[in-house]
């Protein structure tokens, strides 16, 4: 978001040119952002150290760290390794919610076959933030590009228009009820359909995102669930990973039958936000636990 800032900030005082990117450079380091500039077929390029591996970019291995070039499709750069005091690399972690001028989309009624019935606004201009935001995982571990979306929050909108309904749904109930009814309500409220259908490749929602479109796969389901589950009920959710698809696990405080996963000696109760009308603790058809992976939030 802020490497998107300073890009617009400098290309309207100066156009799209050389001195529009070595101003975005000056302002990258300033902020002690890791920075390189590199040139190419007579153009300038930013190239940002990152802590994630980001998927679907050309990078250029510095010192033991990967750079990416900002908009730039040139194959062959010339790079100054020239390096600044106090540099740290960019995080693509979203712990906080953007603050975008609202653009708040018409009420989306969402009905559960539990008969909760819902609606929710979603601010229009973090649905185009997301659209743009790169996917990436750390530490070499591909399963972790899911974490990004999932510990993102949701937006002040989502929780005034979505939030007071779930919460009166869920009131005084134990935690195994009302988990049930939060995992009924994102089970049978959004209408299922393939990444690969619907945009022609994978990819993954944001909250947000799951609540905008119309159509949502098994991880998109998993990162809205792991985020209501958190935000309302305060229960701690790991999401779980077998060959081809994604679910969840809750840590509850009371005891709660069903199938479960160990992680670091706590009970983890799965939940599966894909398969329609299960209940807490059961495991969707034809998935091992055994072979399932643990990916913490």
């Amino acid at each position: 978001g802020y490497i998107n800032m300073l890009q617009a900030i400098t290309e309207k005082q100066y156009g799209k040119t050389n001195e529009a990117v070595l101003m975005q450079a000056f302002l990258l380091a300033q902020s002690n952002y890791k920075v390189r500039l590199a040139f190419g077929e007579g153009k300038l390029f930013v190239l940002v150290a990152s802590q994630y591996s980001i998927l679907g970019m050309g990078r250029y291995q510095l010192d033991g760290e990967y750079f990416y070039p900002l908009n730039c499709n040139i194959k062959k750069l010339n790079i100054c390794k020239a390096a600044f005091d106090n540099e740290k690399s960019i995080s693509l972690q979203l712990r906080k919610e953007q603050k975008l001028d609202n653009d708040l989309t018409a009420p989306r009624k969402l009905s559960s076959k539990f008969g909760v019935v819902a609606n929710v606004s979603v601010n229009k201009n973090d649905i185009d933030f997301f659209n743009t935001y790169p996917s990436a995982y750390i530490n070499g571990n591909t399963m972790t590009r899911w974490v990004v979306y999932a510990n993102t929050p949701l937006s002040t909108s989502i929780k005034k228009t979505l939030y007071p309904t779930l919460k009166k749904s869920i009131t005084g109930l134990s935690e195994r009820d009302a988990v049930n009814k939060i995992l009924n309500f994102v089970q049978t409220a959004f209408t299922y359909e393939y990444d690969d259908k619907v945009w022609g490749h994978d990819r993954a929602f944001f909250a947000a995102e799951t609540l905008h479109y119309p159509y949502a796969d098994c991880e998109d389901r998993s990162i809205l669930f792991a985020r209501l589950v958190r935000d309302l009920l305060n229960l701690d959710v790991i999401l779980i990973y077998y060959p081809g698809h994604l679910a969840t696990a809750v840590g509850f405080k009371e005891t709660v039958n069903g199938d479960y996963l160990m992680y670091k000696n706590r009970r983890y109760t799965i939940c599966d936000p894909t398969f329609v009308n299960a209940p807490v603790g059961r495991t969707m058809t034809g998935m091992n636990n055994n072979e399932a992976q643990v990916i913490v939030l």
